[in-house]
């Protein structure tokens, strides 16, 4: 099923082959970890809390993170929440979120669609995951002050943690030249 990795839906019709896959899909519903959708075709498709269980599952079976705190970070393409590596060491992850209403311009601003015509919002957050994750290697093994970068699965960037007040709370006074 690999090439439904930009699709949004998958058709009822295509699931029925296998066996158990419909209880599966209700234990699913019931979890609002896939949404069923009706409104074009018989369907059903991933959602962001699917999405989000699939990345940490992956992340604590690699053994990259052994607990997740609390969010300490939301902003209008991404949520930032404190983990815990088995060291014991406080982590941050970011969950990339394209697609929220007040960031809809991303697939006009951004190279994430490559002249295709359809995508899923969930595809181009892993895209910007994946990219974010490349450029702080980059940047830090050039010895620029950025978070050490330690793992990413899909949409989830998994980094170190910076303990710094954000910029935004600082209170920053300019002074003019020669005064």
């Amino acid at each position: 099923m690999a090439h439904y990795k930009c699709h949004d839906m998958l058709k009822v019709w295509r699931l029925n082959r296998h066996g158990g896959v419909v209880r599966c899909l209700k234990a699913l519903l019931r979890q609002k970890l896939v949404h069923h959708d009706n409104s074009r075709y018989d369907g059903y498709r991933l959602t962001p809390l699917g999405y989000d269980f699939l990345a940490l599952k992956a992340l604590v079976a690699r053994g990259a993170i052994t607990a997740v705190g609390r969010q300490i970070g939301v902003g209008k393409e991404s949520d930032v929440f404190e983990v815990l590596n088995a060291d014991g060491e406080v982590l941050a992850m970011k969950l990339h979120r394209l697609g929220r209403t007040s960031f809809r311009a991303v697939k006009k601003k951004r190279d994430y669609l490559q002249h295709r015509n359809s995508f899923s919002w969930l595809w181009l957050s892993r895209l910007a995951a994946a990219k974010e994750y490349a450029f702080m290697e980059a940047l830090g093994s050039a010895g620029f002050p950025v978070p050490r970068a330690i793992d990413h699965n899909r949409h989830a960037v998994l980094m170190s943690l910076v303990n710094a007040v954000p910029l935004v709370q600082e209170h920053v006074q300019v002074h003019a030249h020669g005064s």
